[in-house]
């Protein structure tokens, strides 16, 4: 086969690749040997994520068309009454980060234990800024209830040192996730300190402009190690979550789950419900039981 026959060949076989960026009708997706191809999706204007794996055909130098995604592992997303936004596809773990200042939302990390719990994805809680030794007392008085649940609590300052975190993302393909302001983007940094160069490299192959602040991006830690950085988040809707089904998004809650006295028992005063009985016990702590009861009055 002559090199034009070769060349193709190659453009019109399938490929298989994964996408690390996405913006609007827009993907950058990399092959295994590193070569990124600006794509669009066949027939769609989205669905795909970060985090996807997809089958593409490329169309032209440096660009493609996406002709399906594979099947997903996991999905981590939220969703209201209205619509769902997809935040990553085939994460290993998600890396909650806090801050020490400014405050931190409890109900939001709830929210993201519940959405991961349903797709059973392991989670990290990340203490972040915790140089300042005030309030990262008043901190870890608040996340150590998450700690005794068996949540990995990590306690860093991202610009002096991340070291105490990176045993945990080799091998994983892991989600930084959390409010603005909580230091994410100063974690991606120190973890991949050619990630500024990367992003503004994918801005100009996607023509994306400012706009892609506001999209999740995927960055290669080393050969087997990646993590994606999403957006901040300050609101977490769990609305795909089915209500009889959110009490498995509290670990704490399985033991007792099925106990009660009545099989259709939603756990908010009900007579021998068992995990209300196991609240007055100290044997769940009330807060996580409050919080409970938020998410089914929303």
């Amino acid at each position: 086969m002559n090199a034009f026959n070769s060349d193709k060949a190659k453009t019109e076989a399938a490929l298989i690749g994964l996408a690390s960026a996405a913006f609007g009708r827009y993907f950058m997706v990399e092959t295994t040997d590193g070569e990124r191809f600006s794509c669009v999706m066949r027939g769609k204007k989205g669905g795909v994520v970060c985090g996807d794996k997809v089958e593409f055909k490329i169309t032209a130098p440096g660009q493609g068309v996406i002709e399906r995604i594979l099947p997903r592992k996991s999905l981590l997303y939220r969703s209201d009454a209205f619509k769902e936004k997809i935040i990553a596809a085939n994460v290993t773990q998600i890396i909650i980060v806090v801050a020490v200042v400014p405050s931190f939302s409890e109900e939001l990390i709830n929210r993201c234990l519940v959405a991961a719990e349903s797709q059973n994805i392991p989670v990290i809680i990340v203490l972040n800024k915790a140089d300042l030794a005030e309030p990262t007392q008043a901190a870890i008085r608040i996340l150590e209830l998450y700690a005794t649940l068996g949540y990995p609590l990590l306690k860093l300052s991202a610009i002096n040192d991340i070291s105490i975190l990176k045993p945990y993302l080799e091998g994983q393909l892991s989600v930084l996730a959390g409010q603005s302001g909580m230091g994410k983007s100063t974690i991606l940094n120190a973890l991949v300190p050619e990630a500024q160069r990367i992003t503004a490299e994918i801005s100009t192959a996607l023509d994306s402009g400012c706009h892609t602040t506001t999209h999740s991006r995927l960055y290669h830690i080393n050969a087997n190690s990646a993590v994606i950085d999403s957006p901040g988040i300050q609101a977490f809707g769990l609305n795909h979550v089915k209500i009889e089904s959110l009490a498995w998004g509290f670990i704490e809650f399985h033991p007792y789950i099925g106990q009660c006295k009545f099989h259709n028992c939603r756990h908010l005063n009900e007579p021998g419900c068992a995990l209300i009985c196991a609240a007055d016990n100290g044997k769940i702590n009330a807060r996580r039981l409050a919080f409970y009861h938020k998410l089914l009055e929303n």
